[in-house]
């Protein structure tokens, strides 16, 4: 099992719950997928580098864990058609 960092933005006009309910469902998907979620930070509202999807701003999610290298494309064409999600970029972390 391979050592990942997922970034995401949520979009600015999701609301708090629904916010929420995301970030869990992603830590319960890597959980369901014989992962460990090593930590979660939150690091709030920011401003965004240009607009996307005519929003300025968006919550950003940190996220690190231990994830089997085939699930990692998974995770990221879930999170492509997940509504609220605006970007997410995986890193693999050297261990």
């Amino acid at each position: 099992m391979n050592k990942y960092e997922v970034m995401y933005i949520i979009s600015s006009d999701t609301a708090e719950d629904k916010r929420e309910e995301l970030i869990a469902r992603f830590k319960a998907y890597v959980e369901s997928k014989g992962g460990v979620v090593e930590g979660i930070d939150k690091l709030g509202m920011k401003k965004l580098a240009y607009p996307i999807n005519f929003k300025n701003e968006g919550f950003y999610v940190l996220m690190n864990m231990s994830l089997p290298m085939a699930e990692v494309d998974a995770m990221s064409k879930l999170m492509t058609i997940t509504e609220g999600i605006v970007r997410h970029l995986f890193v693999k972390k050297n261990a």
